[in-house]
């Protein structure tokens, strides 16, 4: 482990991609600094890194921050070299009013870049989604990429848009007043692979145990990249520290689009142990099955990710180990 001695403010350390990002960093040798809505949350962050082998916790500091207020962010942000802004809402099911998720997610993103460039940060990478690059265009033939954007004019459900509006109103806000701070923003798809300390998300609990367990009986009509939360964290480190990723967006995907008839086919077939429960699902149509690019990531920041069935397999195994 080398001692960088450069310090890294992680947002949202009680998330799941959070957890392994402030994981990844101290094993890196990082100071590690993560805001929580409540300091009494440290305990499931403390007890999650004790499970992965972190013993020394003097690298590792909490700010009380919450993206809906400006207080403590001056003293998140204070005296770090990046801030990887990866705390954002995400809800199992859509609020009746699109701006309750709208306003926060665009709001507490400026009010972390607007903090970060006031005290000196070098550069924040965002963690933004794959929401925000593909859900405007017809997907017959078409392979999404970075140049690839959301229409916010489009009918789409609130967290889409919320991801949209937030990416565009963040690549605004440094155009126009960034002073100098350097932006890399990640669009990840559905994120799965290992839940350390309990700590799961919305997608595990919706498409992983929601196929286990049996309360998952149709199969939706549409198609999901999948990527493994450690190559997530993995590629935010990377896009902090390589000088081609500042002002560059990159989607997070491992190879080829699933649907939940495919998740709930490879737990049947690769741990039948666990598929007692499984309903029969159906398939869909490939026309209805996104194709997206990963190609920019690998080749300017050398990241190579894992399938996704080892994404898939790592989330059931982690999430069968706790039951």
């Amino acid at each position: 482990m080398e001692n960088t001695n450069k310090t890294v403010l992680v947002t949202g350390g009680t998330g799941f991609l959070g957890i392994h990002t402030v994981l990844q960093l101290l094993q890196q040798g990082y100071e590690v600094k993560t805001t929580l809505r409540s300091l009494s949350k440290k305990d499931t962050i403390i007890k999650a890194l004790e499970e992965e082998g972190i013993a020394d916790f003097s690298h590792l500091s909490f700010v009380e921050a919450d993206l809906t207020s400006d207080n403590n962010w001056d003293e998140a942000v204070k005296d770090c070299d990046y801030v990887l802004h990866v705390a954002s809402p995400f809800p199992a099911q859509d609020p009746r009013d699109e701006n309750e998720l709208i306003i926060p997610a665009r709001d507490g993103a400026l009010r972390v870049l607007k903090a970060s460039r006031d005290a000196g940060v070098k550069r924040v990478v965002l963690t933004s989604s794959f929401a925000a690059v593909g859900y405007s265009k017809d997907i017959k033939d078409h392979i999404f990429t970075e140049e690839d954007w959301t229409d916010v004019n489009a009918e789409l459900s609130a967290y889409i848009k919320s991801k949209t509006v937030a990416e565009k109103a963040v690549w605004e806000f440094i155009e126009k007043e960034g002073n100098g701070l350097e932006l890399s923003v990640i669009n990840p798809v559905g994120i799965f692979g290992p839940a350390i300390g309990g700590i799961t998300s919305a997608s595990l609990d919706i498409a992983v145990s929601g196929i286990l367990n049996g309360t998952m009986n149709q199969t939706p009509v549409f198609t999901m990249g999948v990527v493994d939360v450690r190559d997530v964290a993995d590629i935010h480190i990377k896009a902090m520290i390589d000088p081609k990723a500042a002002g560059e967006r990159f989607i997070a995907t491992s190879n080829d689009a699933m649907s939940f008839y495919d998740v709930a086919e490879l737990f049947k077939k690769e741990r039948p142990q666990y598929a007692e429960n499984i309903q029969p699902l159906e398939p869909i149509d490939k026309e209805f099955y996104k194709e997206m690019s990963n190609e920019k990531a690998k080749t300017i920041l050398h990241w190579n990710p894992r399938s996704r069935e080892e994404a898939l397999l790592a989330s059931a195994d982690s999430l069968m180990k706790k039951s």
